[in-house]
């Protein structure tokens, strides 16, 4: 999952999300208000660890809504952020207290796979619908669940996207794959690993425990192994720590990673420019110059006019769920569930991509895109599909 910040080159400027971090995280306003107004959740970590995947979609979302509400319409939303830190025994009592005592109507996020397995049991129950703008796990789709969206292709989609660019854009014919364990980083690792060995590369699978600092006995089995590419399913905090060792060991192999790691934590974390070189795929567009989509420029200014920095990863994503629920209130819609029943058919343009959803809540198209660590950028490569790097 995610959140480096472009320049207007087209790159992302790595330092710069710290101090977004450090502004991003208040001025709420709560409830369900009357008649005239809805209220509009956030949930995801907003001061913890991940802090930096979670603020730019939150900022979009904010931003979205603000617009909105400048335009003085009949129904005003007022948003509402829950802090989870990414922790699910955290997210459920938030949840909770969103649905009874906040009156939600609509839910942005939760922000993470773990936390969504938790919580949409609990928006099931209440009847309130969700969009989550980086939850990637592709089983959160397959629970049945009917109040459940997402704006971000999945993991089987993003496992794809990268998977094709290591054996088609980095012509890659040994691939060591790298995971955490976890609910996300498993399952990435897994659909990339399918991925290459289908195109015809030599694959080895190692597991790193996201707690601890040591990876040498994983950093040992991929030297051995003397891949093409190495492949960390996981994020950012263990991404560059990863990477620092296996650098450390004489390890040159080409490094990729999934949205998880784009984060400046990964380039801080391995030290210096030792990460340089280094890959990251992700279904979130960072595209201030409207490369690759034309309304990502207006987007990126305005978020640039708004919170003086660049745009960053998923927050072009959190602009979009939120002007789903958007379009559903503009439509006449205040209710939970007649929010949901409109976004089943919704089809409006957005900034990432056209907002529109499967049944089973996934997008109806999504882009996997790579980006390449350049000492404080991160600039775009392009479409995993069709990218290529020396």
């Amino acid at each position: 999952m995610r959140r480096n910040i472009m320049r207007a080159t087209g790159a992302v400027a790595l330092s710069a999300v710290l101090a977004v971090s450090a502004s991003a995280c208040g001025g709420d306003s709560g409830g369900s208000g009357d008649k005239n107004s809805v209220t509009i959740g956030f949930m995801g970590d907003l001061t913890g660890e991940s802090a930096g995947i979670v603020i730019p979609p939150k900022q979009g979302a904010a931003l979205a809504i603000e617009e909105y509400n400048a335009t003085n319409p009949k129904v005003k939303i007022k948003f509402k952020t829950y802090d989870s830190q990414g922790k699910g025994e955290q997210a459920v009592p938030l949840a909770k207290t969103a649905l009874t005592k906040d009156k939600i109507v609509g839910l942005i996020g939760p922000a993470f796979s773990g936390e969504s397995q938790q919580v949409d049991p609990v928006l099931e129950e209440g009847k309130v619908p969700s969009i989550s703008p980086s939850a990637t796990n592709a089983a959160l789709s397959k629970n049945g669940w009917k109040f459940f969206h997402r704006i971000v292709g999945n993991d089987d989609v993003q496992g794809s996207g990268i998977g094709t660019f290591i054996t088609n854009g980095l012509g890659a014919k040994k691939v060591f794959v790298v995971h955490d364990n976890s609910e996300y980083g498993k399952p990435l690792g897994t659909t990339v690993e399918s991925t290459v060995k289908a195109a015809g590369a030599t694959t080895q699978v190692g597991v790193i425990d996201p707690n601890a600092s040591d990876y040498s006995a994983t950093v040992n089995q991929v030297k051995a192994f003397a891949p093409d590419a190495v492949f960390f399913g996981g994020y950012y905090a263990q991404a560059g720590k990863l990477v620092k060792q296996l650098r450390q060991a004489g390890v040159k192999s080409r490094f990729l990673s999934g949205d998880g790691s784009l984060d400046p934590g990964l380039a801080k974390g391995a030290g210096g420019t030792v990460a340089d070189g280094s890959v990251i795929g992700c279904p979130c567009l960072i595209d201030p110059t409207g490369k690759a989509s034309p309304a990502s420029k207006k987007f990126s200014e305005a978020y640039k006019a708004k919170y003086k920095t660049d745009t960053a990863i998923y927050s072009a994503e959190g602009y979009d769920a939120a002007s789903a629920f958007i379009a559903a209130i503009k439509a006449g819609n205040t209710k939970a569930e007649d929010i949901n029943k409109f976004l089943s058919t919704v089809d409006v343009p957005g900034v990432s991509k056209q907002i529109k959803f499967t049944p089973t809540g996934d997008p109806a198209s999504s882009a996997i895109y790579v980006y390449e660590i350049k000492g404080a950028t991160l600039p775009l490569v392009g479409d995993a599909k069709t990218a290529k790097l020396k």
